[in-house]
């Protein structure tokens, strides 16, 4: 294989590189010879994981945040993740601005609008009137229960193992790195290379996942400024386009491209935010912002264990509960993007403590998605109409935001600003925040598939990068093929079966960590002294 790699120009871990290649073509073509028995395992598989296992999902990233919590409040967490006297690389908001454009941006524009009227129309609690008050409070609770502290721990954990042992002992850019206190120097044998593989070919199919799902959010924006019509071939098209932006950002390089797209979406996203914050119900906005975050830490615990153990098994589908399509369908996805997320949140906090690299990934990515959710989301429910009164002062207009979004998830945040000044004008400013939200996915993800490949942060050659920003387009496209009208149901049984596996990884990453801080404990090391791997 090494001499493959020479004659192909190739600077990789040959291993890694060909064989993540080769399953990525190999699944490309199935999906062409095959769709429907390979669509039909998919939805059988995550049928079985919901039913059987979705438990462990959720009691899973429970652990993981209280893990979390514990390691920044131990006395470990005055350790630098790095040298000891390495400092911070970035300022504070500098770093703070980077965890966002890194992880939420493309879930806040799908989920923003789409979640919240979701349960506020169809409450997944027992006993609560659609469209109600009671609804509406539950409804933000739920969406900022899935997208603030939950999800950032998700990415927080590898995020710590990737820094802890990559940045302080100085290990390969590698997932199978973190795992050195347990395998030892097979991490760079079959086991390592294992690991890695699964880790490339998990952040391949989450960000693919992800494109996909951006697809269809911009094909929905299009058909609300056009009218074109919604179908699988305008979604490859636009994919196409979106694949074809992030390989020019991918050859301009991480510096000029990446950072010039980050740059670009973030500004254009608070300017949207702000927008609806001053031309909608500012007050009642205003006093939604301060309400949510009481919802938020009022009902987390219950949220946060709720498995839905009373519901029945739908006889339509074999699976168990309202959480399948939700809870269990966040983590699996979100879990396919911790490789990827990790990775980059761990380049940009070396020097940092863990107390302040945990607090910092935890708490400002979640206070933003607060904000957020407080905002679109309050406004998307008053444009509905929230309680009897409201619904009958509205007329005909209430209940039209929910028939759009149960029609259609990624026609919400477009048909939320209908109800706007300028519709037509920021519709289409939310199609160019999404589209370069996942074209800045795509190539990011790229570079980081490219260092799990090569085990450094010098970026590969230019074509070895193309390789697979060109590979993620393709995967996203053929998992548009495959969910047909299906849609996000189809996608959400793909990332939920490879989710599992990669969950599993992340979570063995806990023990790795804590025998590294007992390597610290055992031979009194000082806080904030590089060990050594002999130490082990």
């Amino acid at each position: 294989m090494k001499h493959w790699a020479d004659r192909m120009g190739l600077r990789t871990d040959p291993a890694i590189f060909f064989i993540s290649a080769i399953c990525t073509v190999v699944f490309v073509i199935a999906l062409v010879i095959a769709p429907e028995p390979i669509g039909d395992a998919f939805a059988a598989g995550r049928a079985w994981i919901v039913s059987h296992i979705g438990w462990f999902f959720i009691l899973g990233v429970n652990v993981w945040l209280g893990f979390l919590i514990w390691a920044a409040m131990s006395r470990h967490g005055h350790i630098r993740l790095g040298p000891r006297d390495s400092r911070p690389d970035y300022t504070n908001l500098s770093w703070f601005t980077m965890l966002f454009a890194g992880g939420i941006g493309t879930v806040l524009m799908f989920w923003g609008v789409a979640e919240p009227m979701s349960h506020f129309s169809t409450p997944p609690l027992p006993g609560v009137e659609p469209h109600s008050t009671e609804a509406a409070k539950d409804a933000i609770s739920i969406a900022t229960y899935h997208l603030a502290l939950h999800t950032w721990a998700i990415f927080a954990l590898p995020g710590l193992a990737f820094a802890y042992f990559i940045n302080r002992y100085d290990l390969p850019v590698r997932v199978s790195s973190v795992f050195y206190p347990l395998l030892k120097e097979r991490i760079y044998g079959p086991w390592g290379k294992a690991i890695d593989i699964a880790a490339v070919l998990g952040t391949l199919f989450g960000v693919a996942v992800s494109l996909g799902l951006g697809s269809s959010q911009i094909a929905a924006g299009l058909t609300s400024l056009f009218g074109l019509e919604d179908t699988v071939t305008l979604k490859v098209v636009i994919l196409t386009v979106l694949t074809a932006v992030a390989v020019v950002s991918i050859v301009a390089g991480l510096d000029k491209g990446v950072k010039l797209l980050s740059n670009i979406n973030i500004g254009m996203a608070v300017g949207l935010m702000i927008f609806v914050l001053i031309c909608g119900s500012t007050l009642f906005l205003l006093r939604g912002i301060v309400e949510t975050f009481g919802l938020y830490f009022g009902n987390l615990p219950r949220l946060a264990f709720w498995n839905d153990m009373l519901a029945d098994i739908n006889p339509d589908t074999d699976e168990w509960g309202w959480q399948g399509s939700w809870t269990v369908f966040y983590w699996a996805w979100t879990v396919t993007w911790s490789p990827f997320i990790g990775l980059f949140v761990a380049r940009i906090s070396r020097g940092r403590t863990i107390r302040e690299f945990v607090f910092g990934v935890l708490m400002a990515p979640s206070l933003f998605t607060l904000i957020w959710f407080a905002i679109f989301g309050w406004q998307a429910m008053e444009i509905d109409g929230i309680g009897a009164a409201a619904r009958e002062a509205l007329g005909d207009q209430a209940g039209a935001l929910s028939d759009a979004v149960a029609e259609s998830v990624p026609l919400a945040m477009f048909a939320f600003f209908e109800a706007f000044p300028f519709a037509t004008i920021v519709q289409g400013i939310a199609v160019v925040v999404v589209a370069i939200f996942f074209a800045t996915s795509s190539d990011s993800a790229s570079l980081v598939v490219d260092m799990l490949c090569t085990g450094s942060s010098t970026p590969g050659p230019v074509h070895q990068r193309v390789f697979w920003g060109v590979s993620e387009g393709l995967v996203a496209a053929m998992l548009i093929v495959l969910a047909g009208d299906a849609g996000l149901t189809a996608l959400q049984q793909v990332i939920t079966v490879v989710g599992l596996p990669i969950f599993c990884l992340v979570f063995m990453m806990i023990p790795s960590i804590i025998l590294g801080f007992r390597n610290e404990d055992i031979d009194h090391i000082n806080i904030g002294k590089r060990p050594g791997l002999s130490e082990f």
